[in-house]
């Protein structure tokens, strides 16, 4: 009987991700998932990669960089690991590491909700949750009516926490949901699940009403299918999604409520009910590095960034933060950080710039994804790119912290076969 050559680690991972997706009936949780990140990893990298080799290969190409530290901190590898190179999505684990120090691994995003008795009105004070889904609007719904809210006649949005209409460095405009726009008031992801069957649409998930904006898109789609796909490049259409979810989901339980929905501060008295994610921030933490979640990644660094600053966030001023922060408490310099996932090909880090993150990170270690045995890391791929940091297990059980770029065409599993060979 032939044996079959093993699959390569990403089409490994690939596989492994997608059985637990479905196995954990993840599909309507995560709708971005499988991002560019993750999906180019896995079959573009495992299939049709560039050099396929390992540490032979690796030294014979010039825009590369790595460095291995023992436990103690001593170099064990190094090679160019002051270089600035394209970091993708490595890029995360400094925004996860930020978020982490900051608020905390028992963090719960907030939303606010004041209610006028004399007018009607609901308004919704937005707190840059990156994980509202339909789940937790229920859970809202549910509070609001154990408030006493039976009739709505408006609802008011307040969403400065954020500039409008924010354009992601690297990001394109097509209808991905990898590619939903950032919005301070966010319903999954952005992202509406539809179901065309010719003229008639319908929701794609039991959880989720039909809103009319998920009805407007999923009308303009052209062939009968199964769909998720951003809600578009307004922010305000994103905000208003989320406004529809919940007047749907309160006239489920028999609140009388209008289709009124408006922009407007909210009132300076105290909230009828603030909402806490039944998710820690170490939780939305986990699955952003696992599946590579750019529209997570991006929502957190944002909501950082107006929190610190106490202004309304755009990637203007995230560029200008980190550039600060960095240079101070890292002693950074030739450096460039324009967003928080990754995306934007004028990143730029170095290998020792990844390993102090990922040595900063060493507590919350058991937040990153183990890629394989022996390796809790997180990958990186752009065109071009391949990029990979976080800990190595070597033949002693020690646990080596280590970063290796990659910015040449080469098979998505030579960053994890380079560093193995370096360890021995």
């Amino acid at each position: 009987m032939p044996i079959c050559p093993p699959l390569p680690i990403s089409i490994l991972k690939l596989f492994r991700q997608l059985a637990f997706i479905v196995v954990a009936g993840l599909w309507s949780v995560w709708p971005t998932l499988l991002s560019a990140d993750v999906l180019a990893g896995g079959l573009a990298g495992g299939l049709a990669g560039g050099l396929a080799g390992g540490l032979a290969d690796y030294r014979q190409l010039s825009k590369t960089s790595h460095l291995v530290l023992d436990e103690r901190g001593s170099v064990v590898s190094s090679l160019r690991a002051n270089q600035a190179l394209i970091p993708a999505s490595t890029v995360k684990l400094v925004t996860a590491w930020l978020c982490l120090q900051h608020w905390g691994e028992q963090h719960r995003f907030t939303t606010s909700f004041y209610y006028d008795n004399a007018s009607s009105v609901l308004t919704v004070k937005a707190g840059g949750d990156p994980f509202l889904i339909s789940e937790e609007i229920a859970i809202i719904a549910e509070n609001l009516v154990a408030a006493g809210i039976n009739k709505v006649t408006a609802v008011r949005l307040q969403t400065d926490l954020y500039q409008p209409d924010l354009k992601v460095p690297g990001a394109t405009t097509t209808d991905n949901p990898y590619d939903a726009v950032p919005s301070s008031l966010a319903a999954n992801f952005n992202t509406v699940n539809v179901r065309v069957d010719g003229n008639s649409v319908t929701s794609a998930e039991p959880q989720t009403p039909l809103a009319p904006i998920a009805k407007t898109i999923g009308s303009a789609l052209q062939r009968s299918g199964k769909y998720r796909v951003n809600t578009g490049q307004s922010s305000k259409y994103a905000e208003k999604y989320f406004a529809e979810l919940l007047l749907a989901l309160l006239k489920q339980h028999g609140v009388q409520v209008a289709n009124t929905i408006e922009w407007g501060a909210a009132p300076n008295t105290t909230p009828l009910y603030i909402h806490k994610n039944t998710r820690t921030l170490g939780e939305v933490i986990k699955g952003m590095l696992r599946y590579s979640t750019n529209f997570i990644a991006n929502q957190l660094i944002l909501t950082l960034v107006a929190e610190r600053t106490g202004r309304p966030a755009d990637f203007e001023l995230v560029e200008r933060y980190l550039a600060s922060l960095l240079s101070s408490e890292l002693q950074w310099s030739s450096f460039t950080l324009l967003e928080g996932a990754g995306l934007s090909p004028d990143n730029r880090l170095s290998a020792v710039q990844l390993v102090q993150v990922v040595e900063k990170f060493n507590r919350w270690r058991h937040l990153l994804p183990e890629i394989q045995p022996g390796f809790m890391a997180k990958t990186g791929t752009l065109t071009g790119v391949k990029t990979l940091a976080g800990y190595v297990t070597d033949d002693q059980g020690s646990e080596l912290p280590f970063a290796v770029l990659i910015n040449q065409p080469v098979d998505a599993s030579m960053p994890a076969q380079v560093i193995k060979a370096l360890v021995k």
